[in-house]
């Protein structure tokens, strides 16, 4: 009788409750605890000189940080990502770098995460790569040779081009390697009316290189040849 009774008087729901009560407290007592780390993502900028380098590799936009606090602390940044300015990585001499000093990174961190304890930056090495900027002024010229026209017809004026010079700015090992004059071919097919077109300058296309212009604007007037009486 007494055995029936004590099982009717057990709760699941309280009893689950209690259990959930004492994990909770487990948890937040956990949480208080210092020594905890944890692998965080951190932005950050390098400053150089751009208007004498460019780097030829991309820049990484941000580092994989190791850090420790108590637990609170790394919670905090688990749920809520780094909304923080970019910690400041100054390349001293851009052509001589060739890998980022993870220990001055890191001690740069630590100037700017007061919360967290920086660790180490995870990685052995970051690879940089910079080149001295330049400058190339290049001439367009059109292709005459290779002007595809209808029988008959013939160029009957000046071939105009505008613009009929581009700047080029990138890496001075890639600008010294292109031509100091750019052929301009007309891709039109028989040609029999006059043409005044917008020719996409495909040739100088490349991510590390940044022109004045990417397009030429063409015209020239065509007549045809009239046969003899």
């Amino acid at each position: 009788m007494n055995t029936a009774q004590n099982v009717r008087s057990f709760q699941p729901t309280k009893a689950l409750l209690c259990l959930g009560a004492a994990a909770l407290f487990w948890f937040l007592n956990a949480l208080n605890k210092p020594g905890y780390t944890l692998n965080v993502e951190y932005p950050v900028r390098f400053v150089y000189d751009d208007s004498l380098f460019i780097p030829t590799s991309p820049l990484p936009h941000d580092v994989r940080v190791n850090v420790s606090s108590d637990g609170w602390g790394l919670l905090r940044h688990s749920w809520l990502p780094f909304r923080v300015d970019p910690v400041d990585y100054v390349v001293e001499n851009p052509l001589r770098a060739t890998t980022i000093n993870t220990s001055s990174l890191a001690a740069a961190l630590a100037e700017q995460v007061k919360k967290l304890h920086v660790n180490y930056v995870v990685a052995d090495t970051l690879a940089l790569s910079f080149d001295r900027r330049l400058t190339k002024t290049i001439r367009l010229v059109p292709d005459s040779l290779h002007l595809n026209l209808a029988p008959r017809f013939m160029v009957s004026s000046v071939i105009n081009m505008t613009p009929r010079t581009i700047e080029i700015n990138g890496p001075a090992k890639l600008v010294r390697g292109l031509p100091d004059t750019l052929w301009v071919k007309i891709p039109r097919k028989r040609i029999s009316d006059n043409y005044d077109e917008e020719i996409p300058l495909n040739q100088l296309r490349h991510p590390l290189l940044r022109t004045s212009a990417d397009r030429v604007a063409v015209s020239f007037e065509v007549g045809e040849l009239l046969s003899p009486q």
